[in-house]
């Protein structure tokens, strides 16, 4: 009966979808979509809270600046409450609703284009089509006469993309839960284990002059060039220290360096005195993020730089976050999964997401699963196939029902 409702209503979930993704709503500029999930969401059988976000976020020690001057006042997370009849246990979504810019050769990414059961677009899988399974999943719970003991809860936020200052800001305002599923593109998998990550910022000091000056100039640039090295030979060594973690090992580097982005000189024949060296460094469960970043510095100083070669920031430090997999948490999800015709196994996520707020900081088990394809995120080809939000929704009435305890009418 659930299966046939829940196809019933894909229409206006498609629909929801479609009108989502038209809203450009890059890290930091998001209102405009969240106006329409305020609207969207208040037309349903739920109590909507605007929780407003301030200046003030920023001077808190998780928050994160890759994007510099970021302002606040006047934006706002969402609060969605579906209220329980008592008794039940608390469920806690986190869906965020803003995305990276488009990628080259990406084609329309505002169009909104459905076509044949596939949605195209920046956002289609991360996070506007799992976010779109929320709404389906209250919608479907109503047309069921669906009453759960427990609460639902749901936070919409803005800018996970750029280090999750939208769920900080959540955490910071306080939330009570049995348990919290973040929604990202999991391909039918329950994220039990989901790796941390720093992005760091370094920038070199040398000595400027011609290039026929040898002896004479210090190449920040070639700062940078050893630099790379060492961090990738530190990189190697943390990934060995890592092993022995059963969820992560299957993957050959679950927690890689990358170099993003390389910025030096104004003349081909010039040293030049700066360079600035921006990337990303993953870390597993056996480390913390303020061990990775203290180790970083240290590996530079070992390798030959000296404290006044360079400066190293930080713009992003994520924790990993760690539920274990018999926990009644993903096991009562994964039997929901099955009972609903979609089965799904628990993973280690090789990427790091908004999580560790609510299980590490929160005290609230979380798990990260969702529709689509993280293969497909943040690349020129992002899609997500309705099927796929369709099977989601299955999973969360049923996963509700169990979870919160329910009856229905």
């Amino acid at each position: 009966m659930s299966r046939q409702i829940i196809r019933d209503l894909m229409p206006e979930a498609e629909q929801f979808l479609a009108e989502f993704l038209r809203f450009p709503s890059v890290s930091g500029k998001e209102h405009e979509a969240m106006l329409f999930l305020d609207k969207a969401f208040a037309e349903l059988d739920v109590e909507v809270e605007r929780v407003p976000m301030t200046n003030a976020l920023r001077a808190d020690p998780d928050y994160s600046d890759p994007i510099p001057d970021l302002a606040y006042d006047g934006r706002f997370n969402l609060r969605i409450r579906r209220r329980g009849t008592g008794g039940g246990k608390t469920l806690l979504f986190n869906a965020h609703t803003d995305v990276v810019p488009p990628s080259e050769g990406q084609e329309s990414p505002w169009s909104g284009r459905i076509a044949d059961g596939v949605a195209y677009g920046r956002g289609a899988c991360d996070d506007k089509g799992p976010l779109t399974s929320i709404y389906l999943t209250l919608k479907a719970l109503d047309a069921l006469g669906v009453r759960l003991k427990g609460d639902v809860v749901a936070h919409l936020v803005v800018e996970e993309e750029n280090g999750g200052n939208g769920s900080l800001a959540m955490a910071r305002a306080g939330e009570r839960a049995d348990g919290c599923i973040v929604l990202e593109p999991t391909d039918h998998k329950v994220f039990t284990s989901i790796r941390g990550a720093v992005w760091f910022r370094i920038v070199f000091k040398g000595k400027a002059g011609h290039s026929g000056q040898a002896g004479q100039t210090r190449s920040a640039l070639l700062l940078a060039r050893d630099a790379m090295a060492i961090l990738e030979r530190y990189h190697d060594d943390l990934l060995a220290a890592s092993r022995g973690l059963p969820l992560f090992d299957p993957y050959p580097n679950p927690m890689p360096i990358t170099f993003g982005r390389l910025e030096a000189g104004n003349w081909p024949s010039a040293a030049p005195n700066r360079a600035v060296l921006e990337g990303v460094l993953g870390l597993l469960p056996n480390k913390t993020k303020e061990e990775v970043c203290a180790e970083m510095r240290q590996a530079l100083l070992d390798g030959g730089l000296t404290a006044d070669d360079f400066d190293l920031g930080f713009t992003y430090r994520h924790d990993s976050s760690v539920v274990e997999v018999d926990h009644e948490l993903p096991q009562t999800l994964l039997g929901a999964a099955e009972a609903a015709g979609s089965p799904a196994a628990t993973a280690a996520m090789t990427a790091s997401c908004d999580a560790w707020f609510y299980n590490n900081q929160l005290g609230i088990p979380t798990v990260v699963y969702g529709p689509g394809s993280l293969k497909v995120a943040h690349s020129k080809d992002e899609v997500i196939e309705l099927a796929d939000i369709e099977r989601a929704a299955g999973v969360f009435v049923r996963f509700l029902m169990d979870y919160c305890g329910a009856e229905q009418s």
